[in-house]
């Protein structure tokens, strides 16, 4: 995951994708114009089933409104995402039935956090400082590629569609 030094966007941003198993790198310019929600996910959270049902259920009725999610899985809490990219591609796309991108698994905290973790972190800290402080953290990013607000794991993911809505601009 790389990025100009002096990144202004999550557009400025490359990541390593996983879900067609290419592991080819993933350019987030190609992005641009859509609406985002940058998620941290894990397959054995006490979170995972709400957040992955709501957030296919998002995904279904906006994309093709130009909104997207982004998916990185994360080992960071708990240990809660042991698994390798290829089963939690099968996990996500079976049993939630995930349509949305689903990247690298990445580092999201600490000297090993992946860029564009820390890019979304210097530009929306939490209410604790900047850390992610567990498994889905949620990121809302605008058409320009500008966070826009930065929402706890215990957020539903349907509450934020009020958000979404705004910035694709549909009541």
């Amino acid at each position: 995951m790389a990025a100009a030094p002096s990144a202004t966007s999550v557009h400025d941003f490359t990541v390593k994708g996983v879900q067609d198993a290419s592991g080819k790198d993933v350019d987030l310019s190609t992005y641009k114009g859509k609406v985002l929600l940058i998620v941290n996910v894990a397959s054995q959270c006490g979170l995972t089933n709400s957040n992955y049902t709501e957030l296919s259920q998002l995904y279904e009725k906006y994309k093709d409104q130009g909104f997207e999610i982004l998916a990185f899985p994360c080992n960071q809490f708990g240990g809660q995402e042991p698994g390798s990219n290829e089963e939690i591609v099968q996990f996500a796309c079976t049993r939630f039935k995930a349509e949305y991108p689903i990247f690298d698994k990445v580092d999201v905290n600490g000297n090993n956090a992946a860029p564009l973790y820390k890019y979304l972190k210097s530009n929306k800290g939490g209410l604790f400082g900047d850390s992610i402080k567990w498994n889905f953290s949620k990121f809302l990013v605008d058409k320009e590629g500008r966070v826009v607000d930065r929402y706890a794991p215990t957020t539903s993911p349907l509450s934020i569609e009020k958000d979404i809505k705004k910035l694709l601009g549909s009541s």
